[in-house]
């Protein structure tokens, strides 16, 4: 091999060099997006994870508020009916008692 052939050669591979770390430079920063990316997605992941958690303790409290007026409703019915019951009941005892000291049935 001559020189010149040598010389040659030489160029031909300081090019294919320097395009070869052109490339492996932008290797490196599509790796640097792709674990940019990645690490993004991890914590889309976990904030996911913590929403569908509140989501379901706020379903929780929801239910726990749609109950309640009927729970209300069945207390005041009930307080009704005693009420009601216990009015009767009176009455009842009241007469019986008049009737009672008026000299009998």
């Amino acid at each position: 091999m001559e020189n010149e052939e040598i010389a040659v050669k030489l160029t031909a591979l300081e090019h294919e060099t320097k395009s070869a770390k052109h490339r492996i430079d932008d290797l490196e920063v599509q790796n640097q997006a792709i674990q940019d990316l990645a690490l993004a997605v991890k914590e889309l992941t976990i904030n996911m994870g913590n929403m569908l958690e509140e989501q379901r303790r706020q379903g929780i409290d929801i239910d726990k508020l749609k109950a309640e007026p009927a729970k209300q409703w069945s207390a005041t019915k009930k307080t009704f009916f005693t009420s009601i019951t216990s009015s009767i009941g009176t009455a009842v005892a009241a007469g019986i008692l008049y009737l009672l000291s008026r000299g009998g049935f």
